[in-house]
C-alpha cells in the first residue's frame, strides 16, 4: 500500500465521520451532507439554493465546527461595500476613531467557511472581491497580504425578491464547483421533529453539541490533493465525460431536443473547460468516498446536474425560464449520452 492509500483509507473514514457528525444537526438532508462533503474534499466553492429558513446557515456553521475551523458569515446589502469585508471603523470607548479587521479577515489563516448571504443583494465590486479570494485564498488588508489556504467560500441568493438585487455573471457562477438546492425535508418524521422538537429551535445549542474538530480542516488540502491523484479513469470513462461535454454546447447533436428550440437558440455557451475539470474532481471525491479506486459512470452522473446546470448558460430570451428548462437539459443529456 502507497502512501496515498494508506493516508485515503483513514481519512475515508473520517470523511464519513464528518458527515454522520453534522447529520446530529441537519435532518432529512442526506443528498446535500453528501454533496457539501464532496464539495469539502474536492475543495470547491458551492452556490447554495434555498428558500428562507430552509437551514442553510445551520448546515455550514455544523460543518465549520466539526471540521474544526473558523466560520463568519456576512449578509448581502444594498450599501455594501468590498471594505466592509475587510475592516469596520467605529468611536472606541475613548471617543476616538478606531479600526478593527472585519469578517473576511478578522480569524486569518483560520478561516475555514465564509457564507455570503443573499450575495445578488450585494454590487458586483463586492462579487469582484469575493471571486479574487475565491480564486487566490488572499486579500490586500492593513498593508501586507491575507491568505486564506484552508477556505471555502459559500453563498445563496434571494430568489423570492428582486428589487434592489445584482445578480451574479455567469462567469462569476463558473467559480464555483456546485449549486446544491437545500429544499425543507420530505419525511413527515423529519418536519415534526424540526417544528416540535426543541433541540431545533435553538441554533447556537444545537451546533454547540455536535463534536468539533473530528478532522484536521488544515489537512484538508493534502487529502484532496492525495484523492485526485488516487482515483483512476478509464479511456472508456474518459470518452464518456468528453461526450457529456460536447453535449453541453450542442445537445441536439445527442438527441436531446427542448420542444422546437434548437441549440443556437436555446443557448449561448455550455460547460468551461473549468466546469469539467470541477466535474471530474467532484466524480472522483464521490467514487472515493464509495471506496472505490477508480472511476464509474454513476460518479459522474451523481455530480453532474450540481457541477454543470448552473455552468450552462441560456439565451436572454430563455433566462427567465431557468428553473425550468435547465434541468430538463441536465436530465435529456444524461438519459442521451451513452455511458460506457
Amino acid at each position: 500500500m502507497d502512501a496515498d492509500e494508506t493516508l485515503l483509507a483513514d481519512w475515508r473514514d473520517r470523511a464519513l465521520a464528518v458527515e454522520a457528525e453534522v447529520a446530529r444537526a441537519v435532518v432529512g438532508q442526506a443528498g446535500v451532507l453528501r454533496l457539501v462533503t464532496t464539495a469539502v474534499f474536492a475543495r470547491g466553492h458551492v452556490l447554495l439554493q434555498g428558500d428562507v429558513g430552509v437551514g442553510k446557515t445551520t448546515l455550514l456553521r455544523a460543518f465549520a465546527r466539526v471540521l474544526g475551523g473558523a466560520f463568519e458569515r456576512t449578509e448581502g446589502t444594498i450599501d455594501l461595500m468590498p471594505n466592509d469585508l475587510i475592516y469596520y471603523t467605529y468611536i472606541g470607548a475613548d471617543g476616538r476613531p478606531a479600526v478593527d479587521p472585519g469578517p473576511l479577515v478578522r480569524h486569518g489563516e483560520d478561516l475555514a467557511i465564509f457564507f455570503f448571504n443573499e450575495i445578488n443583494r450585494a454590487r458586483p465590486q463586492v462579487h469582484a472581491l469575493l471571486l479574487r479570494v475565491m480564486a487566490e485564498r488572499s486579500v490586500a488588508a492593513f498593508n501586507r497580504e491575507v491568505r486564506f489556504p484552508h477556505l471555502l467560500v459559500f453563498a445563496d441568493r434571494n430568489r423570492l425578491e428582486r428589487e434592489e438585487t445584482f445578480e451574479i455573471s455567469t462567469a462569476a457562477r463558473d467559480r464555483f464547483m456546485m449549486e446544491i438546492s437545500v429544499e425543507p425535508p420530505a419525511g413527515e418524521a423529519e418536519r415534526a421533529s424540526l417544528v416540535f422538537d426543541p433541540r431545533f429551535h435553538d441554533t447556537d445549542r444545537l451546533v454547540g453539541a455536535l463534536r468539533a474538530g473530528v478532522v484536521d480542516h488544515r489537512a484538508l488540502e493534502e487529502v484532496g490533493a492525495a484523492v485526485q491523484r488516487h482515483v483512476q479513469a478509464s479511456d472508456a470513462l474518459r470518452r464518456y465525460a468528453l461526450d457529456l461535454w460536447r453535449a453541453t454546447a450542442a445537445p441536439s447533436a445527442f438527441g436531446v431536443r427542448l420542444g422546437d428550440l434548437d441549440d443556437a437558440q436555446l443557448l449561448l455557451a455550455g460547460a468551461s473547460p473549468r466546469g469539467m475539470s470541477m466535474l471530474l474532481r467532484a466524480a472522483r471525491v464521490t467514487a472515493w468516498l464509495a471506496g472505490r479506486s477508480y472511476l464509474v459512470p454513476e460518479d459522474v452522473r451523481a455530480v453532474f446536474a450540481p457541477v454543470i446546470a448552473h455552468r450552462l448558460a441560456l439565451q436572454p430570451v430563455h433566462e427567465l425560464r431557468r428553473p425550468e428548462l435547465v434541468p430538463a437539459l441536465v436530465d435529456g443529456i444524461l438519459a442521451q449520452v451513452a455511458a460506457p
